[in-house]
């Protein structure tokens, strides 16, 4: 894997025992090199969201652009921007282990990036 991030490491672990194949889906995603992980900028969110919608990145998410949708993100990390930005527009930061308490199969949420 080449993963020296201990907090990452253990993420990609979990969500690799898990049953459903969202997860083993985000696992895969999150392994890839850094240079091929997910940067999901909050401007293709407000494309791609419907309001209410539960989104996943598997990997970051970046503040260009603008969020018009109250979504709640799911991420292994958010920059300040971006957490600004959906938070300002009435959605929720979640870490990636935070959304699979509140929805262990994963169900509605899309995944992007």
């Amino acid at each position: 894997m080449g993963k020296k991030n201990p907090e990452l490491i253990k993420l990609i672990k979990n969500l690799s025992e898990k049953e459903e194949e969202i997860w083993k889906d985000v696992a895969e995603r999150l392994s890839k090199t850094r240079k091929n992980m997910a940067e999901v900028n909050v401007e293709k969110i407000n494309r791609f969201a419907k309001n209410g919608e539960d989104i996943i990145v598997p990997g970051k998410v970046l503040g260009y652009g603008k969020l018009e949708k109250k979504v709640r993100v799911a991420a292994f990390k958010f920059s300040k921007e971006a957490k600004r930005k959906i938070e300002s527009s009435g959605g929720k930061c979640l870490k990636i282990e935070e959304f699979i308490e509140s929805n262990p199969k994963g169900s509605k949420a899309k995944l992007l990036g």
